[in-house]
């Protein structure tokens, strides 16, 4: 996976659902019309359009609110955000009250006896898994 090329596509993106053209000039313009730091040139925002180059912390934060993408989503896209969210689905949804007090418990043990029980289920894991 190319990173600066996901984050074109989804610049390009999210600047049609705004209604706005994708084009460098017009990136140039409403981006230099919103941003109070250094101006961005025409070749620099082509660089983001054709995922040359993917824009420092502060710019995406003005891209984000002028197109209304969260700054997340434009800069890393859905696919990591609904990664996170299933495993931690998982976490609270799937594991019953049994799971949860082992884990409690677990997590109240001294460094070396949970060091014991991790090799203890590794192996499990290993000889069953």
């Amino acid at each position: 996976m190319n990173i600066k090329l996901e984050f074109s596509k989804r610049l390009v993106t999210a600047m049609e659902q705004q209604g706005y053209l994708p084009r460098a000039s017009v990136l140039e313009r409403e981006f230099n019309l919103r941003h109070f730091g250094k101006s961005m040139t025409l070749h620099g925002v082509n660089k983001w359009l054709k995922g040359e180059s993917i824009p420092p912390f502060e710019k995406i934060m003005t891209l984000a609110e002028w197109l209304q993408v969260p700054p997340d989503e434009l800069m890393f896209g859905l696919e990591i955000k609904h990664k996170v969210d299933r495993a931690r689905k998982r976490w609270t949804d799937d594991i019953g009250y049994q799971e949860r007090e082992l884990f409690e418990v677990f997590l109240a043990l001294p460094a070396p006896q949970k060091k014991i029980i991790r090799e203890v289920i590794l192996t499990f894991k290993k000889a069953f898994g």
